[in-house]
């Protein structure tokens, strides 16, 4: 609960007097500035006390003038006190701040008014005697100012202690305090009017620095707040996420039990956010943070980003509590059926690891979900382990890798399918490692564009392909155009184009050697940068790259693609020819796509050749080039040269104008 909205006048009053209660956040920090002030300014005092006391020494003891000690701290002992319970206060408040007290924090105010009653009885009773031989009231009035600055309280405890101080002390002039004759004495007229402006400027002083205090208080705590929160949904957020794990995990442990991470994605999130915009897509991400504190209460729960939320629970029944917030969601949306959640899970005995390593476990399972659609729960297993850590191993030894040269090139060959002869080769990564030697591409290829690392990957084999064809140039030995492919991070992680350029610069290696793959994935997610990117590689430097569209029919497919970009080289997707000799629509789709590239002036390739049906199908559809294990498979260039020696792979003799690739 915080301040009140000031909708009329006795809200007003409740604001500025003070009558409302605020958070708890608010009131350490509103005590922790008391506690601060009480430290600093009874530094101040011990200071001014110990300075009096020696002063009294200076004075009256080395003189001779008080003849025994206990007639030295008969006159001094109101000084004495005064030292010690400030010394009191300052160690107090130093322990304070440095988070030593534990319970004892919560004792503060108790102290501090009894040392604010302690230093208004010194004030008083100074000031009383002073006023008795005719001096001013100052003592009290220095006092009753330092000790409220001490106190800042809520403005009507303020006014209420100012006032009821003042009060007492005006009566016990006005009734207690008598001269040396035994008169008894009064404030003047004059000075009652003083003291009085001085009691209410006072307050209006402690009031400031309250309100002060207090909007310093609840800045911080929003600042807090939006440090830990969510700024959209208003659950935590994963920095907040990873401290209360921390303690729950120390408390689970201590109870012998071992929680399960959670982690809830929102399968088809894209598709509903392209239908309802982005402020639709809002208040899914909303509803759903609401919906899984509902299923865990009381449990750690943050949304990691965009629609990926993170739970931390020990209820047994997690699995059945994961199928309520997706029944949930999907009952709350009956006619969006795409729209699903998948839940990955993760149970763990390492109370010393972080909350992103399990989380990040968990989401692994949860990435195995998308290609199981009628599964939306999976638990993080043995099998999932081994792969796990294999993909940690290739994220953090991509560097080393291209260092010390673990990352080969390989090459498969490409055949002009009019005669079957060598048109060049496509480049290809494999990794091979000294500790788990020769690694899938189908692992480290999605592994490194998922952790953004997959153009370190790229330019090493930019770097190998263009020293291969140097070499050859420079020995003597066929040369072949090699395609290398260009993912969409490569346009997006660095600048492609230029990166390229510096390599082939390096080698001095003519372009119509190489030839830029793009995939039709990568142009529909930024069809702007790569058409620069395509115009680049087209105009860049002297001579001119050599664009083949990749893997054209693969399920982005689409005619906007042919018609805004200007591409060489069609690359068919091998999944046309999968069965196609059972499928006549393959066929005809195959024929319609090579006519269709004719007619805009771009060359074919059709990848995925196993048969010498489809070689037959595709040379008599007129598609120029052939590639697949019919041929080869990827392998090391000196063996493509080994087979050209013996005659496997043939190279046409003089190459043709038909032959060009731009």
């Amino acid at each position: 609960m915080g301040e009140p909205k000031k909708k009329n006048l006795w809200e007003f009053l409740r604001y500025g007097l003070g009558f409302y209660r605020n958070p708890p956040y608010i009131e350490d920090q509103l005590r922790e500035a008391d506690v601060r002030s009480a430290a600093y300014l009874t530094a101040v005092v011990c200071l001014v006390e110990i300075a009096m006391i020696l002063r009294y020494i200076r004075n009256w003891v080395l003189p001779g003038k008080v003849a025994s000690v206990g007639e030295f701290f008969h006159y001094t002992y109101a000084y004495w006190w005064l030292l010690g319970s400030a010394l009191l206060i300052l160690i107090y408040g130093v322990l304070y701040m440095k988070g030593k007290l534990g319970r004892l924090r919560r004792i503060s105010s108790v102290l501090i008014f009894l040392y604010f009653s302690f230093a208004i009885y010194f004030g008083i009773t100074t000031a009383m005697h002073d006023f008795s031989r005719g001096r001013m009231i100052i003592c009290f009035l220095t006092m009753l100012m330092y000790v409220t600055v001490i106190c800042v309280w809520r403005p009507f405890s303020s006014v209420a202690i100012i006032g009821g101080v003042g009060f007492l002390f005006v009566w016990l002039l006005n009734n207690r305090t008598f001269d040396k004759a035994g008169n008894r004495l009064s404030l003047s007229e004059g000075d009652f009017i003083n003291y009085i402006t001085f009691l209410i400027i006072l307050c209006i002083l402690v009031i400031a620095v309250y309100f002060q205090r207090y909007r310093d208080a609840k800045k911080s705590w929003e600042l807090e707040k939006i440090s830990v929160t969510d700024d959209l949904t208003g659950i935590p957020n994963m920095h907040k996420f990873d401290e209360d794990s921390k303690a729950y995990m120390d408390k689970s442990r201590a109870e012998g039990k071992y929680p399960v991470y959670l982690v809830f994605d929102l399968a088809n999130f894209q598709t509903y956010n392209d239908r309802f915009d982005y402020n639709g897509g809002d208040e899914l991400l909303v509803e759903m943070g609401n919906v899984i504190v509902s299923a865990f209460p009381g449990e750690p729960a943050a949304r990691q980003f965009g629609d990926i939320f993170s739970v931390l629970t020990n209820a047994e029944d997690y699995r059945e509590r994961a199928a309520r917030v997706r029944e949930q969601i999907r009952a709350a949306h009956p006619t969006e059926t795409y729209l699903d959640v998948k839940v990955g899970a993760y149970r763990t005995k390492e109370t010393t690891r972080d909350a992103r390593h399990a989380v990040d476990r968990a989401r692994h399972a949860l990435k195995q979900l998308h290609s199981r659609e009628d599964e939306f729960f999976l638990e993080y297993g043995e099998r999932m382990s081994s792969d796990y850590s294999l993909k940690q191993y290739v994220l953090n030894h991509v560097d080393e890798a291209v260092r010390e040269g673990y990352i080969k090139v390989y090459y498969q060959p490409v055949m002009w399918a009019e005669d079957e002869t060598l048109a060049g080769c496509e480049a290809l990564a494999r990794w091979i490692d000294p500790k788990f030697g020769f690694l899938s591409p189908g692992l480290f290829i999605p592994t490194l564009e998922e952790g953004r690392q997959i153009h370190k990957l790229d330019l090493c084999i930019y770097d190998a392909v263009c020293r291969q064809i140097r070499e050859c140039i420079d020995r003597g030995l066929p040369v072949l155009p090699t395609s290398m492919n260009f993912s969409q991070l490569d346009f997006e992680l660095m600048d492609a184009v230029s990166e390229l350029e510096k390599i082939v610069e390096k080698y001095e290696i003519p372009k119509e050697y190489l030839h830029v793959e793009i995939t039709e994935s990568a142009i529909t997610r930024d069809v702007a940068g790569l058409k620069s990117a395509v115009a680049r590689l087209h105009s860049e430097g002297s001579g001119r790259y050599a664009v083949w569209l990749d893997d054209f029919g693969s399920g982005y497919s689409s005619m906007n693609v042919l018609k805004d970009f200007d591409f060489d080289l069609l690359k068919i997707d091998m999944e046309f020819l999968k069965n196609f000799h059972n499928n006549p629509s393959s066929r005809k789709i195959i024929s319609c796509i090579i006519h269709l590239a004719d007619d805009l002036n771009m060359r074919t390739l059709c990848e995925g050749v196993e048969t010498r049906e489809a070689v037959d199908f595709l040379r008599e559809a007129g598609c120029g080039r052939l590639q697949g294990y019919y041929y080869g498979k990827p392998m090391p260039y000196e063996d493509i040269l080994a087979k050209i020696r013996d005659g496997t792979y043939k190279l046409r003799k003089a190459p043709r104008p038909a032959d060009r690739d731009a």
